[in-house]
């Protein structure tokens, strides 16, 4: 029950989890608005270029909060015509912008701070205020983190961990400024300037990692190799399933989609093949967390090594044919279309006949490998054949 519970929280459709993703972009929305006020206002006046540097960062946040919640909401809606996947992908696609965001607001900050430093006016000492600015916005970023990874770790949200992620880097990047003020106002004033460099670079590298990490995701790289490992053991699990090839792996929103080829016997019926395939589907989405859907593909035979029998006719091309080649032979006459099962394997084609056991009765010289026989030597005028194979009913 426990299980099922949980993966009602991580279904992208649980309302439940589309309203909290709202609520915690809606508060950090919220927030960042204050902040970026304080910092810019109180940077400026108090002549603290890393504060203000701080609060440029801080409105990137904004930005990128309000591309959150457009995430948020368009990327929870169902699949339709136009997106048969779904909309998960929304997500990564504001990951890749607000990567982009972030790397250019940070060199737009370290061009400025590194300018600063290079030119030979008066280093000016910032007021105290910045300094509690700064210790404040350390605390609410701090905060907002644990807040904000919380949810994202409940509802298994990759954008909330970025978004989590920012907030720990903005208080760390407070916490630097903090201290390139208090250098400042000791007398080193050069460290103010200091201090918004190393923000701007810090800013660079979470803007890199959460793009590179979009990127990945949208052009289709595949789960790492301990996760398609736990995939093919789910797999393999199942004593049906002779063996696997053709195992494809992408990630969707932080999810993965898995599409599997799996060779099973060549003479069970195609429902007990689909079931088959239904059972590898639901084992590998239950064992394996990142899973969030599964394409099987049922082979009687492993078809990357053994020759296709695409060159061979479908049953209503065939049958007709070899009804006409069988039309000599006096037990043809009894054969309906349900009394002839095709198996295309290896690039040959083996039939299965089932007569009436009468025919036994009426013809006691007659064996079914006799039979056989006489079935596939008129069948092989038709088509590439292995064998016949002659059933009494």
């Amino acid at each position: 029950m426990s299980n099922q519970i949980e993966r009602s929280i991580l279904d992208r459709s649980n309302p439940e989890r589309l309203r909290a993703s709202k609520r915690v972009t809606v508060v950090s929305m919220v927030w960042n608005l204050v902040l970026t006020g304080a910092q810019t206002v109180i940077g400026t006046l108090g002549h603290s270029q890393a504060l203000v540097a701080d609060g440029l960062h801080t409105l990137s946040d904004l930005i990128t909060d309000i591309l959150v919640l457009f995430a948020v909401i368009h990327g929870h809606k169902a699949a339709d015509a136009d997106h048969p996947y779904g909309h998960a992908r929304v997500e990564t696609a504001v990951s890749l912008i607000l990567g982009i965001a972030l790397f250019g607001v940070g060199v737009g900050i370290a061009i400025r701070g590194g300018m600063r430093l290079s030119s030979h006016d008066v280093f000016i000492i910032p007021s105290a205020a910045t300094l509690v600015t700064a210790v404040l916005t350390l605390v609410v970023k701090e905060v907002l983190y644990h807040y904000t990874m919380r949810t994202a770790r409940r509802y298994d949200s990759n954008m909330l961990r970025g978004n989590a992620w920012h907030h720990r880097s903005d208080a760390i990047s407070s916490l630097i400024v903090a201290a390139g003020i208090g250098g400042s106002m000791l007398g080193f004033g050069h460290f103010d300037a200091f201090a918004a460099i190393l923000v701007a670079i810090m800013v660079m590298k979470v803007g890199v990692s959460l793009g590179w990490a979009a990127l990945r995701e949208l052009v289709d790289t595949g789960l790492s190799v301990q996760q398609t490992y736990a995939i093919e053991h789910a797999i393999t699990a199942v004593p049906e399933v002779k063996a696997l090839h053709v195992l494809r792996t992408r990630s969707m929103g932080g999810k993965a989609l898995v599409d599997v080829h799996i060779q099973v016997s060549s003479t069970i019926s195609v429902s007990e093949g689909h079931h088959i395939s239904e059972v590898v589907r639901q084992q590998v989405i239950n064992q394996v967390d990142e899973v969030d859907d599964v394409m099987v593909h049922v082979d009687p035979e492993d078809d990357e090594r053994t020759a296709p029998s695409i060159h061979l006719p479908l049953r209503h091309v065939l049958v007709p044919q070899l009804c006409q080649a069988w039309a000599s032979i006096p037990a043809g006459a009894a054969l309906g279309d349900e009394d002839i099962t095709l198996h295309y394997a290896n690039g040959k084609l083996q039939v299965d006949l089932v007569l009436p056991r009468q025919l036994l009765e009426n013809q006691p010289r007659v064996n079914a490998e006799q039979l056989a026989e006489q079935f596939a030597e008129a069948a092989r005028s038709v088509v590439t054949l292995a064998r016949v194979v002659v059933y009494f009913h």
